[in-house]
C-alpha cells in the first residue's frame, strides 16, 4: 500500500487513546508506564493499521474502478464515462455509425462496429441513399489512451457482435448480406463466414461450449452455429423480430429479445428448443439483454417503452420495471454486477441504475444517438 494511504489511515482512524501519550485508562502519568505497556499499545496500533489496509483492499477488490464506453451512432464517436464517479471523462471520433461495442475479457482492447449504410427504417428503398461500403469495419480502441488505433474491414454493414470467451475471435452479424463473420482479433483477418437468414443482428456466445447464437430479424429466427466447424447446427423459430440474445451463466438458457412481439423468447441452449415466451408490459419494444451474475435476473431494455424490465428467471415473469431515458437500446452491467448502464438513443444520455434499490441514480449526457455500451475494468 502507498505510504500516503497508510498515513491517511493513521491520521483519521486511530483512536485517541492510542495516539495521545497523556491518556491511560487508569489515569496514571505517562512516566509510570512500563516499557511492556508501551510495546503492547504499539502492537495494537500497528494491528489496527494493518486491519485498515486489509479492509480497504477487500473493498477495492469488491468495487473495482472501471470505464464505460458508449457508442454514439449519429455523432460517430465514443463517449467514456468514469464508473467511479459516473461522469464523462472523454469523447473521441471512431467513424460512421458506431453501434455494437465490446471489450476483450482482459480489458486491453475495445472493439466497435462501424457502418457506411444509411440509417433507415426496414423496408425502405436503399437505392435512395446508397451505402458507403468503405466506411464499414471494426474499429479497434485502446482503452488506456481512449483512442481509435485501427480499423479492419470485416464484412458488410456490421452491427452487433460477440467475443469468444478466450478473447481470440469476434463473431459479427453482417446485417445486409445475411451472414456472420468470424474475425481473428490478433490479426484482424477473416477466418470464416456462415450464411444465416435476412437481417442478422444480435449475437451471443454460449459460455460453456462456445456455440454462437445469431438472431435474424426478418423471419424471426435464431441460428445456432458451431464456430469450429463453421456451420449452422440448429434454427429456432422465435417470431417477433429478435434483436439481441444473452445466455445464462450456467449456459442452460438463452434469452432473445423480440421487438415486434413485445416478449422475450426463452430457449433451451442445450437442445436448441424454444421453451416459452415472457410477455413484457404494454408498449415494450424489447431490444438489449443482460443476465445477472447469479443468473436469477434478466435485464431487458424496452426501446420506446423507455424502461428496463427486470425478469425473474426462476418464475419466468417480469418482477418490475425501472423508467430510464428515451428509446433505451444497449445495456451493460458494471464489473461487480451492482449497476446497470443504459444507452438512451433519443434523449442522448446514459441512465445509471442501482440494481439493489431498483432506482435510476442519474443520467449522464453523452453524444448523439447512444447505441451500445461496454464496461472495462481499469
Amino acid at each position: 500500500m502507498p505510504a500516503r494511504l497508510i498515513e491517511s489511515h493513521i491520521h483519521h482512524e486511530v483512536p485517541t487513546g492510542i495516539t495521545d501519550p497523556g491518556y491511560k485508562a487508569a489515569a496514571k502519568p505517562v512516566a509510570q508506564c512500563s516499557t511492556e505497556m508501551y510495546a503492547s499499545d504499539m502492537l495494537c496500533f500497528f494491528a489496527f493499521c494493518f486491519s485498515c489496509v486489509v479492509v480497504t483492499g477487500v473493498l477495492r477488490a469488491e468495487s473495482p474502478s472501471y470505464l464505460v464506453f458508449v457508442s454514439n451512432e449519429r455523432s460517430g464517436d465514443v463517449t467514456v464515462i468514469d464508473g467511479t464517479t459516473d461522469s464523462v471523462v472523454g469523447t473521441f471520433p471512431v467513424g460512421k455509425r458506431p453501434r455494437g461495442i465490446h471489450a476483450t475479457p482482459d480489458g486491453r482492447r475495445v472493439f466497435v462496429t462501424l457502418s457506411g449504410s444509411p440509417r433507415m427504417a426496414p423496408g425502405l428503398d436503399e437505392n435512395r441513399a446508397p451505402a458507403d461500403k468503405r466506411a464499414d469495419g471494426l474499429g479497434v480502441i485502446d482503452p488506456a489512451t481512449e483512442k481509435l488505433i485501427d480499423r479492419w474491414h470485416v464484412g458488410s454493414d456490421p452491427e452487433q457482435f460477440a467475443i469468444s470467451k478466450d478473447g481470440k475471435f469476434a463473431f459479427i452479424a453482417n446485417e445486409d448480406d445475411a451472414s456472420a463473420s468470424i474475425i481473428d482479433l490478433d490479426s484482424g483477418q477473416a477466418r470464416g463466414r456462415i450464411k444465416v437468414s435476412e437481417e442478422p443482428e444480435g449475437v451471443g456466445v454460449n459460455p460453456e461450449n462456445g456455440e454462437v447464437y445469431v438472431t435474424c430479424e426478418e423471419k424471426g429466427e435464431v441460428f445456432a452455429i458451431d464456430p469450429d466447424q463453421q456451420r449452422v447446427i440448429a434454427k429456432i423459430d422465435t417470431g417477433g423480430r429478435p434483436r439481441s440474445v444473452a445466455f445464462s451463466p450456467d449456459a442452460s438458457r438463452a434469452y432473445a429479445a423480440c421487438e415486434n412481439g413485445g416478449y422475450v423468447a426463452v430457449i433451451d441452449a442445450r437442445s436448441h428448443q424454444l421453451l416459452s415466451k415472457i410477455q413484457l408490459p404494454t408498449g415494450s419494444l424489447p431490444m438489449g439483454t443482460a443476465v445477472s451474475r447469479d443468473g436469477k435476473e434478466l435485464y431487458v431494455s424496452t426501446g420506446r417503452g423507455n424502461a428496463i424490465a427486470i425478469i425473474d428467471t426462476e418464475k419466468n415473469e417480469v418482477a418490475t420495471t425501472i423508467p430510464v431515458g428515451n428509446r433505451v437500446w444497449g445495456i451493460a452491467l458494471d464489473p461487480s454486477g451492482a449497476k446497470l448502464y443504459t444507452a438512451n438513443g433519443a434523449s442522448n444520455d446514459v441512465s445509471v441504475i442501482d440494481l439493489k434499490s431498483r432506482k435510476e441514480l442519474r443520467r449522464v449526457k453523452v453524444g448523439d444517438g447512444p447505441w451500445g455500451i461496454a464496461t472495462v475494468p481499469k
